[in-house]
Parts: structure tokens; sequence; C-alpha cells
């Protein structure tokens, strides 16, 4: 028989038996795992890369002298516009080199020899000449013999030869002559023309050196006067106005630009610009990070496309920030990056639901490195674990930090 005192006592012990269950189940549980949490959202995305660059004048023109001489001050600055055409400097013949007391006495020695080689030659001509009027004379007189038939056929004959031989050692006598007379010139002009006798005042054929385009001087390689030698380079010219930005982007990256691709010029005092890729050079080279680490790099070149006005204060060297813009969505469901990992052949994510962690496959597509975009598996609005470690499973309690 059941009575009251022992229907109270067993309730009593169901209640205590009770609380203790629950105070070991809560004692007994495992802590819930502290993560960040991030939700998933749509948007825009973009994949780019970015890198420093700088401009530079398409067209650079380096003006050389064309004769070796002595080069004019070239009354120009960096900037100053030139035009096709132009005069930018001359060019002087060398002068000559001052005498010495010993370099002056062997060129008059050099002119006495000379005079007297001439004079020693007019006399060989006198000669030849009296020879050649004596051949003439004989074979005149022996040609109004032949008529009477008082001189023999080969007689004649011989008499003939004997004068073209007599005018042909005259014509060489006096070659001779002019050729002594030539170097009697160039001797005496060796002696007189010289930088410490010449006045200056002669007329002096002089070189100009112009510019190729219109433009502006970019450099000035060489302002001062002086003597230059041929090939030597002067002035640098181009037109700043027809500018394009070079950037050195790492070969793993380059491998996915292509002529065509847009690019945003900033970071360089001015609005965003808009220019494209025109040309992806084939080789590379190696460069040292500010890190000192090594790199493979490749010149990218791009075409500034913004209106010019807005880049009219753009110059030859300067500095911008290049994004090159590869893939751009603008309403993409994505999540950052480091919330999904590999998860037997494809990918998943942890999705928080009531604080507790649940396994999600998901299909991802393009990403920046930082986020994500999720073609399946999620919706907007979700929350999702980032950086999970190896104590969040599925179905773990999770708190948020």
């Amino acid at each position: 028989m059941v009575t009251k005192g022992s229907v109270g006592k067993l309730s009593f012990w169901a209640v205590v038996v009770s609380l203790a269950g629950v105070v070991l189940f809560i004692a007994l549980r495992p802590d819930p795992v502290w993560v960040d949490l991030a939700t998933v959202t749509r948007g825009e995305l973009e994949v780019s890369i970015s890198e420093e660059g700088k401009t530079r004048v398409k067209d650079r023109y380096l003006v050389s002298s064309p004769v070796a001489g002595y080069l004019h001050r070239v009354p120009l600055e960096v900037g100053d516009r030139v035009s096709p055409g132009q005069l930018l400097t001359e060019v002087d013949p060398m002068p000559s080199s001052v005498l010495d007391a010993r370099s002056r006495a062997e060129a008059e020695a050099r002119v006495a020899a000379a005079q007297s080689a001439l004079n020693s030659t007019r006399q060989k001509v006198a000669a030849a000449r009296a020879e050649a009027e004596l051949a003439e004379k004989e074979l005149v007189r022996l040609q109004s013999l032949s008529a009477d038939r008082f001189v023999s056929k080969d007689r004649l004959e011989q008499a003939e030869s004997a004068a073209d031989r007599a005018n042909a050692i005259l014509r060489s006598a006096r070659f001779d002559e002019e050729v002594m007379i030539h170097e009697l010139k160039a001797a005496r002009t060796r002696l007189e023309v010289s930088a410490a006798s010449s006045s200056g005042n002669g007329n002096v054929e002089r070189v100009g050196v112009r510019s190729p385009v219109e433009g502006a001087v970019l450099q000035m390689v060489r302002k001062s006067e002086g003597v230059i030698q041929a090939g030597e380079p002067i002035v640098e010219v181009g037109d700043p106005a027809a500018l394009e930005v070079v950037v050195d982007v790492l070969s793993f990256d380059a491998v996915n630009l292509a002529p065509g691709v847009a690019v945003r010029l900033s970071g360089w005092g001015g609005k965003v610009l808009e220019a494209v890729v025109r040309r992806v050079e084939p080789v590379g080279f190696e460069d040292v990070s500010a890190l000192g680490v090594e790199e493979q790099r490749v010149k990218v070149v791009a075409d500034i496309v913004s209106p010019t006005p807005d880049w009219s204060t753009l110059g030859d060297g300067y500095r911008v920030d290049a994004t090159f813009v590869l893939w751009s969505g603008g309403d993409v469901l994505s999540v950052p990056t480091s919330a999904i990992f590999d998860h037997l052949e494809g990918k998943a994510v942890f999705r928080v639901e009531d604080e507790v962690a649940v396994l999600t496959e998901v299909t991802i597509g393009r990403g920046n490195g930082l986020d994500t975009v999720i073609t399946e598996g999620l919706e907007a609005g979700m929350t999702v674990i980032r950086h999970p470690d190896r104590q969040v499973e599925d179905g773990a309690r999770v708190r948020e930090r």
C-alpha cells in the first residue's frame, strides 16, 4: 500500500535525480569553440593584379652629332618645345692643333724641301720641253724630205716615234710639276694655319644639328660647348603628349595578361585613369625586391585611353599604380576565401546555424585572394566560419569571438 508520504519521497528523489543529470550533462559536455564569422554577401567582385609602374614617352629621339668637331653651347632647357627642322646647335670643324717649336721647324723644313723638289721638277720640265721641240723639228724636216723620196719610210717612222716619246715625257714632267705644287701648298698650309696663328675671322663651314620631330626636350645629354666626336649624343627629344605606361609584373601574373586587358591607373595625384594593355613583352628579367628576394619580372606596356585633359599634367617618368582587371562580376555571391577548405574531391565551408557548425559542400568560381565566388551551396545572408581549425567539426558548438 502506497501512502502519501512515500509518494512525496519518490517525487522528491525524482526531481533530485533529474537536476543531478542536468548538472552532470552541462558539466561534461564540450565547451563551444571560439571562431571568427563572416556573412555570405551578394555584390560586385573583381579579380585584378596591382603593381607599381611609370610613364614614358612612346617615341624618343636621341639627337647626336653628325660629325666630329667643336660643339657650340646648346641654348635649350628640359621642357622647351621644338619643331621639326629647328636648329638646336652647331658644330664647327675641328680647330687646328698648336705647333710647338719642334713641329714648326719641321714644317718649315718640309716647305723648303717641297720648294726644292718643285724647282727640280721644273728643270726636268724644261729639259723635256727642249727634247720635245727638237724631236718635232726633226720630224718636220724628215717629212719635207720624204715628199721628194730622199728619206726612207723606216727613218720617217722612227722620227715620229721619237717625237711621240718626247711629248709623253714632257706631259709626265708637267704632271710631276703639278704634284710638287700641291705638296708645297700643303706644307705651307700646315705651317701657316694652326690654332695659335688662326685669327678666327675667316668663314667657317659649320654643321647644323636640327630636331627631327615636333615635341619637347626630354634630356640634355650635352649642354656645354667643347670638342665632340661623331655619333656622340647631344639632346633627347620627344612628344610628352604621347605617353605610355610601363609596369614590371611578376612572370607568374604576366601569363594571365594579354593585349586588350583593362587597366586602372591611380596614385599619381589626379583622378583614376583608364588604360588598356598594348604589349606584354616576351622576355623576362631578374629583379630584386625590397626584401632582397630575387624575382622574375616582365614588362607590360599600356596605353592611356582616358581623355587627354584628364592627364595633361602627367609627364615622362611619373609614378603610377596600375591595376590590371582580369575579371569582374556585378551581382555575384561571395564569401571570404579563408572560409573555404578542401573536402573529399571538392570544396566545403562550415555554416553556422543556432551556434552549431554545419559542414556544407559548395561549388566555387573566380576569386581574387580575399573573396571567392560561390555558385552553389550557399545563399546570401548565411553565416560561415573563417579560418576553421581542427577543433571545428560538423555539429560542434561554436561561439563568435
